[in-house]
């Protein structure tokens, strides 16, 4: 397996924009009624194509966000493609931005669940990947509960909704998306058999 290295500049750039986050949790709450249609009201969606956004990482939010912005401005050409959130993110300002990624991070993700029949399989992948096929451990980006790391950029994945996990994950594999940084996520997606696939997206539900 390879090991992850980051270079110094992008680590210290991670640092600078870590130090940098000014949002407002009360201001972002006061503007997110639009958000709570498809993510529930405190981020929990409750709509399986969705995800859940609350307890998420503030700075991954607002990277999410001014990506779908780029998305919408370059034509789909950079950032991130969705058009149900290039009508969300049209009027936002970049305060609004991140105020609203700060309110749903001060939010409390509420777990899911996992099928029996995946835990073994998805504990497997999870926790040490398949060398064989070059697959690395998710557990190396996204730790043991799927707690990920803001510093870093990795997000929390624990308790996603399975659904939502499947389609980002088939989305990496196909290159559909592709504002994971450095690639890695396409770059291990695309080893990902549609098993492989529905076994770790039903996994993370419960995150055994």
């Amino acid at each position: 397996m390879k090991k992850l290295v980051l270079p110094l500049t992008l680590l210290f750039g991670l640092i600078g924009a870590a130090n940098a986050f000014d949002g407002d949790a009360e201001a972002g709450k006061a503007k997110s009624a639009t958000c709570a249609a498809c993510h529930g009201p405190d981020g929990n969606s409750p709509l399986a194509i969705y995800p859940k956004i609350a307890g998420q990482h503030a700075e991954y939010l607002y990277k999410q966000l001014t990506d779908y912005k780029l998305g919408m401005t370059s034509g789909g050409k950079e950032g991130r493609s969705n058009a149900i959130m290039f009508g969300m993110v049209a009027a936002l300002s970049d305060q609004d931005m991140k105020d609203l990624a700060a309110y749903f991070s001060s939010q409390r993700v509420k777990p899911g669940t996992t099928p029996e029949d995946v835990i073994e399989l998805g504990q497997k992948l999870y926790r040490g990947g398949d060398a064989e096929r070059g697959i690395a451990a998710c557990i190396a980006c996204h730790g043991p509960r799927g707690a990920g790391t803001s510093l870093a950029g990795f997000p929390r994945i624990g308790f996603q909704n399975a659904d939502y996990v499947k389609t980002t994950l088939e989305e990496f594999r196909a290159g559909t998306r592709a504002n994971d940084m450095n690639g890695m996520m396409r770059e291990v997606a695309k080893k990902l058999t549609d098993e492989d696939i529905r076994v770790l997206s039903q996994y993370l539900g419960g995150l055994h």
